[in-house]
């Protein structure tokens, strides 16, 4: 088996079910395979399971969260090279995984490829690529984004795989900071492009900025907590820099700043179980590489 693509999805079944259609017009089903983890759903999306039988379905009763869904599902993968995509997100070129082994041919230290993000709702692919960066680029980076990227199985079962510690939102910078740690590269190339389907606006507007602010101040403090030395002033800035920039500027802020500290000290002892630091020297590498550009 070449290639496997991984999909987790929560309560979207109409997104799913067009990201999986898409991929059945273009894989090759004799060197690839598909696996979907239902999280927790608990609208229709179990209706997929006999309409895309070509898929091999997994599934929670109770919703376990993204990061711990993937960790759950990766393993599973027969794939020498794992794709992961949003269960809203599809690729644009019908040779992706194609470009994919190519790229990582090439790049024979590259641990993750990450592929360029191409957000919005368009019209059609044609429409979508007009939004491709010309020329093409690529880059060594300290990140990748889950929507579209690549990671060689071996490489993944070297890490400790996706983090339970994590629910959603900053899961892919564990794997990240990981892969680099064993000695790998992560590269960055437009070559393969992903469209991310999400209606930009719609998600400027609503609660989930709000829920997006929470998670990721929780997610960022384990991340100290777990990867760095001595993670206490690192979290004490990120602490100041969000009280200041976020809390004391919007009232909801300030409500979802107290109510995400509370949980982090509730949960502290938990995620310090976790606990593996990395050397000084090999973040210190990481924070130096350049940042995906969104």
């Amino acid at each position: 088996m070449k290639a496997t693509i991984l999909i987790v999805s929560k309560n979207r079944k109409k997104e799913l079910e067009f990201t999986l259609g898409i991929l059945e017009q273009i894989i090759d089903f004799s060197a690839q395979e598909v696996l979907v983890f239902l999280d927790g759903c608990t609208d229709d999306s179990f209706v997929l399971k006999d309409k895309m039988n070509w898929v091999k379905w997994y599934s929670s009763e109770k919703s376990i969260g993204a990061s711990a869904a993937r960790h759950s599902l990766y393993p599973k993968a027969q794939g020498k090279f794992l794709i992961g995509l949003d269960d809203d997100a599809h690729p644009l070129n019908a040779d992706f995984i194609d470009k994919t082994i190519t790229l990582f041919n090439e790049n024979t230290n590259a641990g993750i490829i990450a592929f360029q993000e191409i957000r919005g709702i368009y019209n059609s692919d044609k429409e979508a690529l007009i939004q491709t960066e010309v020329p093409e680029k690529e880059y060594f980076t300290n990140d990748f984004i889950g929507c579209g990227f690549a990671i060689r199985k071996s490489v993944y079962e070297a890490t400790n795989g996706f983090p339970v510690w994590v629910d959603i939102y900053g899961e892919e910078s564990c794997v990240a900071i990981e892969v680099i740690a064993k000695g790998f590269d992560i590269l960055y190339s437009n070559k393969i492009k992903v469209n991310h389907r999400v209606n930009k606006e719609v998600r400027k507007n609503t609660e989930q900025n709000y829920f997006r602010f929470g998670k990721q101040l929780k997610n960022t403090t384990y991340y100290y907590l777990v990867y760095y030395p001595f993670p206490l002033i690192r979290i004490i800035k990120l602490f100041w820099h969000n009280f200041r920039k976020y809390a004391l500027t919007d009232a909801r802020c300030f409500k979802v700043f107290f109510k995400t500290v509370l949980e982090i000290l509730l949960h502290f002892s938990t995620v310090l179980q976790y606990r593996k630091p990395i050397d000084s020297s090999i973040i210190k590498k990481a924070r130096q590489l350049k940042g995906l550009e969104y």
